[in-house]
């Protein structure tokens, strides 16, 4: 009788033990088994090294966001501009053609405005004030432009740095802990790999930025250019 009543006890036993476990086959349900993992908690496992990167990737957008405005304002001049000031030119009607350059405020305008108070001195004297009014204009055009060529070279350099910083911690904690158990370098290895990524990734998107701006400008500059070719030829047929 007793050795019946513990058998029976032993095969429930068992058979609750059996049912505890997960069936063999089914899925499990993923939030079960892992943790919600956001990008921000990705990039503050990047440590300390993500902030000098953070504020470099804001300053590029910042710099390339104020000189995309001022290209395209710069560049977006009147298609008739031209047209008027040789009407202008033509029926010797001077004065409304330097007030007519000053209501533009574009770098064209001021161009030409200098051409036009340089008149009656010779074509050479005016084609070389235009050219020096060009050359500051341009400055004005690629003004902070060049710090995102700085961010490029500089932001994949932080990444390397926080790629020593994860190497040496990852030694510090395999000293700690005295194994090298994937638990124990996973911190270290986060700061490494997520660093090295951020860094590269400000680092290009500054690149692609820096060139960006620049055909911006060559193409603004080739309008100024051929418009002020156009002036001078103006200057050389005044009788037409």
């Amino acid at each position: 009788m007793l050795n019946s009543v513990l058998l029976q006890i032993v095969t429930t036993g068992a058979a609750a033990d059996t049912a505890m476990q997960p069936l063999v086959g089914i899925p499990q349900p993923q939030g079960a088994v892992s943790e919600s993992f956001s990008l921000i908690d990705l990039l503050v496992k990047g440590g300390p090294i993500m902030i000098p990167i953070a504020i470099l990737s804001v300053i590029a957008i910042y710099v390339f966001v104020e000189r995309w405005f001022s290209i395209r304002r710069a560049s977006n001049f009147e298609a008739t501009f031209m047209n008027n000031i040789r009407d202008f030119i033509y029926s010797n009607r001077i004065d409304s053609a330097i007030a007519y350059c000053k209501s533009n405020k574009s770098p064209l305008s001021r161009m030409i405005e200098k051409g036009i108070k340089r008149l009656g001195r010779p074509l050479k004297e005016i084609e070389e004030s235009i050219e020096i009014v060009g050359k500051f204009e341009v400055y004005k055009l690629e003004k902070n432009i060049v710090i995102l060529a700085i961010i490029a070279g500089i932001a994949p350099m932080f990444g390397f740095i926080g790629t020593i910083i994860g190497v040496i911690k990852i030694f510090h904690d395999i000293s700690l802990a005295g194994d090298v158990s994937i638990t124990t370098v996973s911190a270290g290895l986060y700061t490494k790999m997520v660093s090295s990524a951020a860094g590269l990734l400000v680092g290009i998107t500054a690149f692609i930025l820096y060139h960006w701006c620049n055909i911006m400008v060559e193409k603004t500059v080739q309008k100024m250019e051929y418009s002020a070719m156009e002036f001078m030829d103006l200057l050389q047929e005044p009788s037409k």
